[in-house]
């Protein structure tokens, strides 16, 4: 069985190990692939593992000896899942494996906006506090977030974990899915997309990318917000119109957004955001501490081994059962 992985590095720079995937067969490990790579790099695999490298339908069909697409992620719109259930291609995920990573990068997030950290800090160590007449200083913009409304849009596993510690916080939780008669938790009120967005003070998004929600948050929603409520994403960034954000942030629209994903990744460099007002921006890393990638590994491992052995496990795509079986 020949594996291939067409963009390991950001998995494992260095820090693990590949050897549970090793013990399947002849594994090949690229840090990255070009796109027009992906081809010529998968050609002899049965398996192919991707965690952002694109997998388009044209690149599916053109290879006879696929069995079997692993994501090396939750998300999964890198792969055209469509062309690969044409040839009974099983796509598999691994859910929850980054839900308290990205959870608590989600909290980081909104206490920085709360408190301004890093920029008391900076203050601090440029001697604005040795030059103080008081004891302390900067106040300003400082406030709790007991009584806070927050907005989830999406309440899978990392929405419910960051909707827990909002109720920890006290404060109210709103969120939005697509059936509320799903759900049975009492201490979260379900609204639709417009009402989160006109009644939160905090708005975070925790849904998957769709052809329908891309670019969802416009300037339509954002025009909603309160002038000072705060945008906050952790999940795809092609969510969000990123030119109308800037616009809404510079007019100041709505008080700050933090992001931690971006339409394109790496940016360019004119991406609007860079120059916002009052926007924080880190780089896709929610998702990648070194507990959540270990989990990662495992658990895809774990499909691998469920797939040869003639099941399936994590399959996004509906195939029902494994060629090799």
């Amino acid at each position: 069985m020949r594996i291939v992985i067409l963009d390991g590095y950001s998995i494992n720079p260095g820090d693990l190990n590949w050897s549970l995937l090793e013990t399947f067969g002849h594994l090949t490990v690229h840090d990255r692939t070009a796109p027009g790579d992906v081809l010529a790099r998968s050609e002899d695999a049965e398996i192919v593992l991707t965690n952002k490298s694109k997998i388009p339908g044209d690149v599916i069909h053109a290879l006879p000896k696929l069995q079997y697409i692993g994501e090396l992620a939750t998300g999964f719109d890198n792969v055209d899942v469509r062309a690969a259930a044409e040839r009974n291609i099983p796509v598999c995920n691994v859910p929850g494996y980054s839900t308290s990573s990205v959870a608590q990068l989600t909290w980081g997030l909104i206490l920085e906006l709360t408190y301004n950290i890093y920029r008391r800090s900076n203050e601090v160590h440029q001697g604005a506090w040795t030059r103080s007449k008081d004891f302390c200083f900067g106040h300003e913009g400082l406030f709790e977030l007991q009584g806070k409304t927050l907005g989830l849009v999406g309440l899978g596993q990392i929405g419910h974990a960051v909707a827990k510690i909002g109720m920890a916080f006290g404060m109210k939780i709103i969120a939005v899915v697509r059936n509320p008669a799903n759900y049975n938790i009492p201490d979260i009120q379900f609204v639709n997309v417009e009402e989160c967005f006109e009644q939160s003070d905090f708005v975070s998004l925790h849904c998957p990318l769709t052809a329908e929600n891309r670019q969802m948050v416009n300037k339509a929603l954002l025009d909603r917000m309160k002038r000072d409520a705060y945008l906050v994403n952790t999940a795809r960034g092609a969510l969000i119109n990123e030119q109308d954000l800037a616009d809404a942030l510079n007019q100041k629209r709505i008080a700050g957004a933090a992001v931690d994903v971006l339409s394109a990744e790496p940016p360019a460099a004119d991406n609007p955001l860079f120059h916002a007002s009052n926007c924080i921006i880190t780089p896709h890393i929610a998702w990648a501490t070194r507990q959540a990638r270990e989990r990662l590994l495992y658990e895809s491992a774990e499909n691998i081994k469920t797939f040869l052995n003639g099941g399936l496990r994590n399959v996004v795509n509906g195939v029902q059962s494994s060629t090799n079986s």
